[in-house]
């Protein structure tokens, strides 16, 4: 991240300025200790990720969005808090803020949920030291979902709302867990995640991208090799032949079926490929924030029919409610289930 003359000059008189008061000190899943703010007003989320989560716990605060929502979303979230501007993103992919854009928002807390790694604990020392803004990292892995809400409610004050979001999944995850130990390891279905237009790009085995497929017990065919996003052959997915295909991509999903060069896959020929919801954000990926929590049931219901016979309608309205503050309508609820975006 380079820093201009009137970066630093702007980073000189935020560093110059008196101390607000703090309230506590929050060790944050990297284990770095942060100076929380006493009033907590203004928070800049680093990323997709920190922008849901941080949404769903303190909508109130929350400065922005990395990328604007659209309009087939907005009708899914608060209507003065999913108007909020486009604010661009400090981290991953196509980073868009400069520390001049952050110090103009001068947020009380930037926030980013994700890897915990040396690189972004580089990053977020960086900016903290640069700007005087505390930044938090907080573990964006599935498996730290529960923990993270945790976390974000110290840091926050939010700690009673966090304990009650922290739950629900919590009792989610348990019950899925539960239920999917039942199935003996060699009778899960076998599933590929297409991505793109072609339906060839995938998680490899341990992506974020595929963690919660993962979770459900399927037996991901990329997953021989550890990894993130990668591109693979058609070839290649005869090869594996999946019983069962996840796609997140409506125009992949609307021509395989009559593409002959994929009639042979099982998938194909026995009608079992599933475009996941993705309203307001998606229930698989993309994101990988909290919003893949209801993907959870719906997963488990193309998994093993028998074994989740719950309501879809009747989770996602709940879901909605709780977390994203606006119930759907039957309507609503419907077009986010036939995975329209």
């Amino acid at each position: 991240m380079s820093l201009n003359r009137r970066t630093l000059l702007a980073a000189s008189a935020i560093l110059a300025m008196p101390h607000v008061a703090r309230a506590a000190t929050v060790t944050d899943g990297a284990g770095r200790v942060v100076n929380v703010p006493a009033r907590m007003e203004r928070v800049f989320p680093a990323g997709p990720p920190a922008a849901i989560q941080h949404y769903t716990l303190q909508p109130r605060s929350l400065l922005g969005w990395p990328r604007a929502n659209r309009s087939a979303e907005l009708p899914f979230l608060d209507p003065e808090i999913g108007a909020r501007p486009e604010i661009g993103r400090l981290t991953g992919r196509g980073n868009t803020t400069n520390l001049e854009t952050l110090l103009a928002l001068k947020p009380d807390l930037i926030l980013d949920i994700g890897s915990v790694a040396r690189t972004f604990v580089e990053v977020a020392d960086r900016v903290a030291a640069q700007t005087g803004i505390p930044y938090a990292l907080l573990d964006g892995r599935f498996d730290k979902l529960v923990e993270s809400y945790r976390l974000h409610g110290r840091l926050t004050g939010e700690t009673q709302r966090a304990e009650e979001l922290a739950r629900i999944c919590d009792d989610v995850i348990r019950t899925c867990r539960a239920r999917i130990a039942t199935v003996p390891v060699e009778k899960r279905p076998r599933v590929y995640y297409a991505r793109g237009p072609r339906g060839l790009d995938t998680g490899l085995g341990g992506s974020i991208n595929v963690e919660t497929i993962e979770f459900m017990g399927a037996a991901n065919v990329a997953g021989g090799v550890r990894g993130g996003l990668a591109t693979v052959s058609l070839e290649q997915v005869l090869v594996w032949n999946p019983e069962v295909i996840i796609t997140i991509d409506q125009d992949f999903a609307a021509n395989v079926r009559n593409d002959p060069s994929w009639a042979a896959v099982a998938a194909v020929r026995e009608g079992r490929v599933h475009l996941s919801p993705k309203l307001p954000f998606g229930w698989v990926d993309f994101p990988p924030a909290v919003n893949r929590m209801p993907g959870l049931w719906w997963l488990g219901k193309i998994l093993y029919p028998a074994l989740f016979p719950e309501d879809l309608t009747a989770i996602t309205r709940d879901f909605y409610g709780r977390f994203y503050h606006r119930v759907p309508d039957d309507a609503q609820i419907a077009a986010v289930l036939a995975g329209r975006g």
